[in-house]
């Protein structure tokens, strides 16, 4: 009798490592939406040949000026995830998400109490988002995970909007439009899910992610006097520009050479930084 027990024990034991230790392999799928704020803020590029600055003017009279800066981390974001566990702890997931950042001031000046010239720039854009998740255990019915990997825009653009008084009683209105050169950025995160049913559970997670974006190229799509269109009475240098690591005499650019208005600009490269913390609440559905 004592020899039977002992052998159930043993194989009760023997049962429990096992389930312990054998692989945890499924798929599951998250949807989820995000709020990011900045979390490092840069000098914004020059835009439209005025340089990052908030200026303000009596009289004429230059009487304050300061640097602005930020970053397009601040925004929205919704995506959906596919992720494969391999084991009870380590698993990789690959994400697609769309973001839309917060509208940021990059120039501004104020004369007289009016603002005269102010340019707004918003980013738009499309990534994947491939990462190694860390199952860190689940303790009543909370699962708790990490994961770090890489950010790859794959579509997306910088629009900057700019409103401007060129003389009394003249508003001038351009939207330009610029297209990032390829880029990888970095995330981290951490998270916990909770199941709500057999196969669904409610998750967050608290992540931080940054990388720059260089401009390659910028188009004039917009430009008005007084809301009447005027895009047709600008040339290609004045629509068009290409961005470049150096200026030089082969460049058609003002400084150098005379401007050929048959060709884009060239103009020397910038960059617009996306770093946040941002929190994700969603649905994650297990196969």
């Amino acid at each position: 009798m004592k020899k039977n027990l002992f052998l159930l024990g043993f194989m009760a034991c023997t049962m429990t490592m096992v389930a312990q230790t054998e692989k945890k392999e499924s798929w599951y799928f998250k949807l989820g939406g995000s709020y990011f704020v900045q979390t490092a803020a840069t000098e914004f590029p020059t835009v439209g040949g005025n340089a990052a600055l908030s200026k303000v003017y009596v009289g004429g009279e230059l009487v304050s000026e300061e640097s602005v800066t930020g970053s397009f981390g601040e925004g929205f974001r919704t995506g959906g995830t596919v992720g494969y566990r391999f084991t009870d702890r380590l698993g990789l997931e690959m994400g697609i998400n769309y973001y839309n950042s917060n509208d940021k001031t990059m120039v501004k000046r104020v004369d007289d109490g009016v603002t005269t010239l102010k340019s707004v720039g918003q980013i738009t854009a499309f990534d994947l988002a491939p990462a190694i998740v860390l199952f860190l255990g689940e303790v009543k019915g909370f699962e708790t995970y990490s994961k770090v990997g890489v950010i790859v825009p794959i579509h997306g653009d910088l629009t900057i909007e700019t409103n401007a008084v060129a003389a009394p009683g003249v508003n001038v209105f351009s939207k330009d439009v610029i297209r990032p050169k390829p880029t990888v950025g970095f995330q981290a995160a951490l998270g916990t899910s909770y199941k709500l049913a057999k196969n669904l559970s409610a998750f967050a997670e608290l992540e931080y992610r940054n990388f720059t974006v260089h401009g390659k190229d910028k188009e004039t799509t917009e430009f008005t006097v007084n809301g009447t269109d005027r895009l047709s009475t600008r040339n290609t240098s004045q629509v068009h520009s290409n961005y470049t690591d150096r200026l030089d005499s082969n460049s058609n650019n003002a400084q150098f050479n005379t401007v050929d208005s048959t060709k884009p600009m060239d103009e020397l490269s910038s960059y617009v930084g996306i770093s946040g913390l941002g929190l994700t609440l969603g649905l994650k559905y297990s196969l």
